[in-house]
C-alpha cells in the first residue's frame, strides 16, 4: 500500500500565521503539523508516500522532509496548484498510485489512541473498495457524515448536511484500492467547485464495496485548521506527552521502532536537534536501544 499527504489549501481561517508559511509546517507543540499525518501512515506499515502541497510550499516540505531516505521511506513530491477539492489528490497522484492500493490523510488532522496501530492494520487488511474512518462529535453539520445501522454497515453518506442522520463524521482519512484513480478522473465539480470526497466514498458505497470503522471514546480525532483547533491539539499533545514520558508523532521513534532504521542511525537524527527537547528524546529512545534493546511502545 501506498500513501498520499495532502497538503494544499490556502490556510485562510489561519491568517494571518499563514500568510507568509504553510499551515502544515505550523507547530503543533513540539513538532510540525505535517508530523502526524505522515506518523499515521507509517503506522499503517506504509513506507512509500507523496506529498502534494503548492508551489510555494513545496521547497519548504523539501527541506524539512528531503526524500525520506534517513526515515527508511520513500517520500516523493507533487504539485496542486489550485484546491480543487480532495479527491484532485488521486488525478495528481495517479502515477504514483498506479496498481496499488492507497490511504490518503489530510495534513492537518491528527488522531492518537491506544491501540491505533490495530485500527491502522485493520483498515489495510479489510479493504476491498474503500474503508473509511468515522468519529462521533457534537455538530457534524460541517463534515461528510456517515450513517451506519446496529450492526456497524455503511448505509448512507452527506456531505456538511443541515440535518444529519447521525454524528460520525467522516475523518480526514481513507483506504482505497487502485480503482479510486479512475473514480477520481471521471469526477465532476461539485456546486462548490470542487471534486469531492464524499463523491468518491458514494461511488464505492454504491457498489457495495465500502465500509467504515469507527473510533470508540478511547480515541481523539483532532481538525487544527482553525487557530482554537491548533492551540487544542497542541495543548492536547503536551498534556500526554508531559504525563506519559512519551511523544506523540516522532517519526524517528517509529521509524527504529518498526526496523526503519538502527539504533546508531536513530541517535544520529537525534543529535542533529541538538538543543531542543524533541532532539533530547529522541537522543534518549536511541540510547534506550543501544543499551537495552527494544520495548512494546505505541509511538504515534
Amino acid at each position: 500500500m501506498r500513501g498520499i499527504v495532502l497538503a494544499g489549501g490556502t490556510g485562510s481561517r489561519l491568517r494571518p500565521a499563514t500568510s507568509a508559511a504553510c499551515k502544515q509546517l505550523l507547530p503543533v507543540y513540539d513538532k510540525p503539523m505535517v508530523y502526524y499525518p505522515i506518523s499515521v501512515l507509517m503506522l499503517a506499515g506504509i513506507r512509500e508516500i507523496l506529498l502534494i502541497s503548492t508551489p510555494e510550499d513545496l521547497p519548504s516540505f523539501r527541506r524539512l522532509l528531503g526524500d525520506g531516505t534517513h526515515l527508511g521511506l520513500r517520500l516523493e513530491y507533487a504539485v496542486q496548484d489550485a484546491p480543487r477539492g480532495l479527491a484532485d489528490a488521486f488525478r495528481i497522484g495517479a502515477d504514483f498510485v498506479a496498481d496499488e492500493n492507497v490511504a490518503l490523510v489530510l495534513g492537518d488532522n491528527l488522531f492518537h489512541g491506544s491501540g491505533f496501530s490495530d485500527v491502522l492494520a485493520r483498515c489495510v487488511r479489510d479493504l476491498d473498495g474503500a474503508v473509511l474512518v468515522g468519529y462521533e462529535v457534537d455538530d457534524p453539520r460541517g463534515y461528510g457524515v456517515a450513517e451506519i445501522d446496529d450492526r456497524g454497515r455503511l448505509l448512507s453518506l452527506e456531505e456538511k448536511p443541515q440535518n444529519p442522520r447521525s454524528r460520525l463524521a467522516v475523518t480526514g482519512l481513507y483506504f482505497y484500492d487502485p480503482l479510486v484513480v479512475e473514480i477520481a478522473r471521471c469526477l465532476r465539480p461539485s456546486a462548490r467547485g470542487e471534486l469531492e470526497i464524499t463523491d468518491v466514498n458514494r461511488t464505492y458505497l454504491e457498489a457495495g464495496r465500502a465500509s467504515l470503522v469507527a473510533l470508540g471514546r478511547g480515541y481523539a480525532w483532532l481538525d487544527t485548521g482553525t487557530h482554537e483547533s491548533l492551540l487544542e491539539a497542541s495543548q492536547f499533545v503536551q498534556t500526554l506527552e508531559r504525563r506519559q514520558g512519551v511523544r506523540i508523532a516522532c517519526l524517528e521513534e517509529i521509524a527504529l521502532r518498526q526496523g526503519l532504521i538502527g539504533a546508531e542511525e536513530c541517535l544520529e537524527l537525534g543529535l542533529r536537534l541538538t538543543g531542543s527537547e524533541y532532539g533530547g528524546y529522541v537522543v534518549g529512545v536511541a540510547r534506550s536501544f543501544l543499551d537495552e534493546g527494544p520495548t512494546v511502545l505505541e509511538a504515534v
